[in-house]
């Protein structure tokens, strides 16, 4: 949750003049108890800076995308869902009524808790925007990773189906499934793990010699779970998660990629850099083109003019590339630079690449391992390689994206954990005793209610003020600004505050609780098993 970002030495008005936006601030703020920026699926439940995820890890701030999404969720407009991967093609296929996936699974390790609930709201709602929504039973991961039973398994799997479809995913639009029962994953795991190495495994989770190769195994599995939606066609796929999660995105990234028979970038020389150094071309050439319009700009002239101009520190690492780009270009002399698009033969068949060879319209140089095209867009180009792809039985994969949401606080401060009952709400429990939690959680009152009138409570360290925000306002926003702005304003005490939380969330897990007894009478009318037959 966000913390108070203001000195301790501000006076009381300092501090009750500061913003009352309801809105989570995306830019940074902490859970209480919340650990440092290493990102671990395993082991993380909170992230101490948001901040530090968008300059180490590259998540991009949801915010500034907003007004590109159709109707966004509450979620979204709270700042609860503060960071994308490449959300933008989601939002542009809603926008223009495209096909499109969302998909996200469960862990079935205990009993699917508040926590759990934005997950499902957000693969809903995006099931609601038109989306193919795939909600996955980890199950592979649950045994190899921690180490359940599959009679354990069994048991919370069907927990989390109801909760899912008791909040609103509708089965026969959508997917269900178990890792353990479907053999077309199984299958897509298997291709993916070719291009998977145990160097990265070691790098990214911190595997090593003492890993069991079930938990490795079950990693792959996570890739293919990640690009299943895009088996039989691609299609732009949003994988909600938290951002501890963000480990498996990057890799099933660059996995997809690998998978491509092409790679498409962009070039201005017959040899390859990579996109630092193509930067350093790219201003290369445009400042010389303009200079001197009526000449053509070769590799050599390119060499001189970042020469000229580059910073003489031979230990900045800028420096270091200026001066790799500079030999480069002066190898290649007299060699004009062009803007082109580079097709890279990464897994192409000879007759793929043939055909693609084929395919291309204009003038196109050929090389062994790749192809110059000087008359198409990258755009065109990326779809063309994909059409010759799919034709010749690859998978033609677009990047999977996905959506961040911040960890909820316990009620108790701290970290939320299902291993300490009274620090989250299960959506099992009985609707009194999540009267009786709310009732007795941790708040960001101050000490005194003569000192809450004073300087104002603290709603962005309050767990129950994150419970109007994710769940209890629900799609109500003046009741979350309400909340926010009567706390922030010493208007509203910490006694009544609860109260009225918990009467709501003994109303949720009410209702919540008579919808999973009705799907409960129709689970056996779904296409997923819950009794495994494995050896338990």
């Amino acid at each position: 949750m966000t913390r108070d970002t203001h000195s301790d030495d501000e006076s009381p008005d300092d501090r009750r003049s500061e913003s009352t936006d309801p809105k989570l601030r995306p830019d940074g703020g902490a859970a209480a108890g919340a650990d440092d920026t290493t990102l671990d699926p395993w082991g993380s439940s909170t992230v101490s800076d948001y901040r530090n995820l968008f300059e180490e890890f590259g998540i991009e701030e949801f915010e500034a995308l907003l007004p590109e999404v159709p109707d966004p969720h509450y979620l979204m407009r709270r700042g609860v869902i503060f960071g994308h991967r490449d959300y933008r093609p989601i939002a542009r296929a809603m926008r223009e009524d495209e096909p499109f996936a969302v998909l996200s699974g469960f862990m079935p390790t205990g009993d699917p808790h508040i926590g759990h609930k934005l997950v499902f709201d957000e693969i809903i709602w995006h099931q609601q925007q038109g989306g193919d929504a795939y909600g996955l039973i980890a199950d592979l991961e649950a045994h190899a990773a921690r180490g359940l039973t599959w009679d354990e398994i069994d048991e919370h799997a069907r927990d989390y189906v109801l909760s899912l479809l008791a909040l609103g995913f509708d089965p026969e639009e959508g997917t269900l499934y178990r890792q353990s029962e479907n053999r077309e994953l199984q299958d897509l795991a298997f291709e993916l793990g070719v291009e998977a190495r145990f160097a990265e495994f070691e790098g990214i989770y911190g595997f090593d010699g003492e890993t069991d190769v079930s938990h490795m195994q079950s990693v792959v599995t996570q890739m293919a779970d990640i690009l299943y939606p895009q088996l039989d066609e691609p299609k732009p796929t949003v994988i909600p998660v938290g951002p501890d999660q963000d480990p498996h995105m990057r890799l099933a990234r660059d996995v997809a990629a690998r998978m491509r028979y092409f790679g498409v970038t962009e070039a201005y020389a017959s040899f390859e850099t990579d996109d630092a150094e193509r930067q350093l071309i790219a201003e290369a050439y445009e400042t010389l083109s303009e200079q001197h319009p009526d000449q053509t700009v070769r590799c050599g002239d390119a060499a001189t003019y970042l020469d000229n101009g580059r910073d003489r520190d031979a230990t900045d690492p800028d420096t270091m590339i200026v001066d790799r780009v500079i030999t480069m270009l002066r190898e290649a002399g007299k060699e004009p630079l062009r803007p082109r698009v580079r097709f890279l033969d990464r897994n192409a068949t000879e007759e793929a690449f043939d055909t693609l060879i084929e395919a291309i319209d204009g003038e196109k140089r050929v090389y062994d391992e790749h192809i110059d095209v000087f008359d198409l867009s990258r755009e065109a180009a990326e779809e063309l390689a994909r059409e010759v792809e799919l034709d010749h039985g690859g998978y033609g994969f677009l990047p999977p994206s996905s959506i961040y949401h911040r960890f909820m606080t316990g009620l108790t401060g701290g970290k939320m954990s299902s291993s300490v009952p009274a620090s989250h709400i299960s959506l099992l429990d009985d609707p009194e005793d999540g009267y009786d939690k709310v009732r007795s959680a941790t708040t960001g009152g101050r000490e005194t209610a003569d000192e809450q009138r004073e300087l104002g409570g603290k709603p962005d360290e309050c767990p129950v003020y994150e419970l109007y925000a994710y769940l209890l306002a629900d799609d109500d926003d003046e009741l979350a600004t309400e909340v926010y702005e009567e706390c922030a304003g010493g208007e509203r005490l910490c006694g009544g505050c609860k109260e009225q939380a918990a009467e709501l969330m003994e109303a949720f897990l009410g209702d919540h609780q008579e919808k999973r007894e009705e799907w409960a009478q129709k689970l056996d009318e779904l296409d997923i098993e819950f009794d495994s037959d494995r050896n338990r």
